[in-house]
């Protein structure tokens, strides 16, 4: 469920303000995962535009029984994040649940990676991320926000310098999420 938050076009500024500073990033400095021969013609990612639809004010459902969970990463590596919680929520009246990881017990964040009917299509084939920070994406009354306009590209979507964690298949949506990043073209 949507529900009202801050003025509208300040959310739309701020979302429009991140993604021009990640492009800079990702055209300008010695990190970006953008192959270095590719960043004269990097003009920017591409994005959905702001859609507060995609944005949900959710509660976690914690996890009693906090099991671990075996990723494999794009190169074969595997590593283990704890199931921590799920967000339940609806897209276009359809059910949709995703689980919420951690890497550690000790760490505040949360790690949403997810597959959805646009993968493979207009995003990244491999899925999107979304990262969850306690102190920007919690609301008063302690539910996160779950905004789909900050979903990204995992880094290995940008070169083959990087492994990342392949989504796993409990986080496949069977709807498409048209918010945040779309697909990386390269560009020679």
């Amino acid at each position: 469920m949507l529900i009202l938050f801050m003025n509208l076009s300040e959310w739309k500024r701020n979302i429009e303000r991140a993604r021009k500073e990640k492009d800079v990033f990702f055209k300008l400095y010695p990190q970006s995962p953008i192959p270095y021969d590719e960043r004269s013609s990097f003009n920017g990612l591409s994005y959905y535009p702001p859609n507060p639809e995609y944005r949900f004010e959710l509660e976690l459902h914690e996890h009693e029984k906090k099991e671990k969970l075996t990723m494999i990463y794009t190169r074969g590596e595997k590593r283990e994040f704890i199931r921590w919680g799920e967000f339940r929520f609806k897209v276009d009246g359809k059910e949709c649940v995703l689980q919420a990881y951690k890497a550690s017990s000790g760490e505040k964040g949360l790690f949403v990676p997810f597959r959805d009917l646009a993968s493979g299509k207009e995003t990244y084939g491999a899925g999107r991320y979304i990262d969850l920070n306690p102190e920007v994406d919690r609301t008063s009354d302690g539910k996160w926000i779950l905004d789909f306009n900050k979903a990204y590209n995992p880094w290995c979507a940008f070169s083959e310098d990087f492994t990342c964690p392949t989504v796993p298949p409990e986080n496949w949506l069977r709807v498409p999420i048209y918010a945040g990043e779309k697909n990386y073209i390269h560009k020679k």
